[in-house]
């Protein structure tokens, strides 16, 4: 059914709670195995998987997240923003319903990479596609709700797989696999409700929808209001640019003019990966069982960081279009580096080898209940780290990635920017069992290291883009500015040559005949 005949929703904020749905998908999948890792029900099922299998099952979302990234990018420039993200809904809602009727871990793995697909297109589409659409003023914190939908996601399903590990049998992880069809069906149906990116249409020589979008989007309508204006004539601007490179491909992501740009979001996002959540979110109950935590105080004590996660993130974002994204990054990986430290040196102190816990034979060391003080502080420090990441490199880093590049370049270099997150993921999740069952707490050490050297890339690579709009980010590149001095450096015009300005001018007469005649 064509997507034109629905209602369009224009309120930038109700248009960023549909498309983060897709948000709350990728955070489901990170904890819709976590909750069952330690359960009798899923574990004798799947006949007792050892850690390489449990790595293996994990990360075949993750692999799936990586070829969807990549072939989201070239699949967005040419059908929108829109299609790309219900395309995702609908992969994501095959694989929920593969996993659920699952016999054996072959086909769970089959289900997870089909719906790793689907999380490959949303994931690098969704924040993009509102950052496209915000005004510069709440970019961050429109985008910055993409980061806290999975947030949300991973502890609405955290708490979903807690509630049916207490149903018999396999109807335990089924009924909690098969409710992740709920979300993916309300994303299917909300993007019918959902204008195009202005941008996308603009560079598509739509301009009297382009025009209409952003005046229903900055002004409820008003053609005339100057935000929408100003906005348009840098579209104008950016869009005459990107003539030149209508056809990119990803080698042209490498060139002179974007590695820079292209090495910053890439590092971002498998930063995002190293700095270790999501390792928290896969194996959160190990971590707890180190710390000597058993049972059900263990999945109790694993559930309080998904709504620390949540609860800081809301605040948090608000920071994003205050104090700037790359002063939120350099606090988060500081942070993130210190707890991380202060755990592992906890664990090395304190806990003992042990053959297994709770019948888990990848879990190694444990801290006995002698040294409660010790178990409580590992836990203070996973907790402290979870508020670190959660508001910072969490949803920040998908705004900073869904901001920095030029509209002819966005859409496949975000896709190359997830796919690298995914691929870290993928790797992760295979590494990680057995790094905690071969080198143990050093487990830690080796994050913390990784939030350490991501700090210094920040402070010299990543550059502001708070209060800039998408054409002056794209200028600020174009100059070479320091990162160190983005954010109290203005960005010049970019008025260089007679024929530019000419062309500029032409467009700018075109844009306002576009707009007196869609006032008329």
């Amino acid at each position: 059914m064509p997507l034109h005949i629905f209602p369009k929703l224009y309120n930038i904020f109700l248009v960023a709670l549909v498309t983060t749905i897709a948000g709350m998908l990728q955070g489901g999948d990170l904890s819709s195995v976590s909750a069952f890792l330690g359960q009798e029900q899923y574990r004798s099922f799947f006949k007792y998987p050892n850690s390489l299998t449990q790595g293996g099952i994990t990360a075949s979302m993750a692999g799936g997240s990586f070829l969807g990234s990549l072939i989201a990018g070239g699949f967005g420039d040419k059908v929108g923003r829109r299609l790309t993200i219900q395309t995702g809904a609908l992969f994501w809602m095959i694989g929920a319903a593969i996993q659920c009727s699952a016999q054996n871990v072959v086909q769970l793995i089959f289900g997870r990479l089909i719906a790793g697909v689907g999380i490959g297109f949303s994931s690098s589409t969704s924040a993009m596609y509102c950052a496209e659409c915000a005004p510069k003023k709440n970019r961050g914190l429109v985008t910055g709700l993409y980061g806290l939908s999975i947030l949300t996601g991973m502890m609405l399903m955290f708490f979903i797989g807690y509630g049916c590990s207490f149903i018999e049998g396999t109807a335990s992880f089924r009924t909690a696999w098969g409710i992740q069809i709920i979300p993916g069906f309300m994303l299917f149906v909300g993007v019918m409700f959902l204008p195009e990116s202005p941008r996308w249409l603009a560079n598509h020589d739509q301009w009297e929808e382009a025009t209409r979008i952003v005046a229903q989007i900055h002004s409820k309508g008003d053609l005339n209001d100057p935000e929408v204006i100003i906005e348009l004539e840098e579209m104008q601007e950016m869009v005459y640019m990107d003539k030149e490179g209508k056809n990119v491909t990803y080698l042209d992501l490498f060139r002179k003019d974007s590695i820079n740009r292209t090495f910053v979001g890439i590092s971002g996002q498998i930063w995002q990966q190293l700095g270790g959540m999501n390792v928290m979110m896969y194996y959160i109950v190990y971590v707890f069982a180190m710390s000597g935590q058993t049972g059900n105080n263990n999945l109790v004590s694993s559930s309080i960081q998904y709504v620390i996660g949540v609860v800081i993130t809301i605040p948090g974002i608000f920071l994003y279009d205050r104090v700037g994204r790359r002063t939120v990054l350099l606090w988060g990986a500081f942070l993130m580096c210190v707890f991380l430290f202060t755990a592992s040196g906890l664990l090395a102190v304190y806990s003992h080898p042990v053959d297994l816990v709770d019948g888990n034979p990848g879990i190694r060391i444990s801290i006995d209940p002698e040294h409660a003080n010790a178990s409580k502080a590992v836990i203070a420090c996973t907790y402290l780290f979870v508020a670190s990441f959660s508001p910072t490199w969490g949803p920040c880093i998908w705004v900073y990635c869904s901001e920095i590049f030029p509209t002819r370049q966005r859409a496949k270099a975000n896709g190359l920017c997830a796919s690298f997150n995914w691929i870290f993921n993928f790797a992760l999740a295979l590494f990680v069992p057995t790094a905690f069952k071969n080198i143990t707490w050093k487990t830690y050490t080796l994050f913390a290291t990784f939030c350490a050297t991501m700090f210094i890339q920040t402070y010299f690579m990543f550059p502001e883009t708070k209060g800039k709009t998408l054409e002056e980010i794209e200028q600020m590149w174009a100059e070479k500015i320091p990162a160190w001095r983005s954010a109290l450096t203005e960005v010049p015009d970019n008025k260089t040559t007679i024929e530019h300005i000419e062309e500029k001018d032409r467009m700018s007469q075109d844009s306002h005949s576009v707009v007196h005649q869609s006032i008329a």
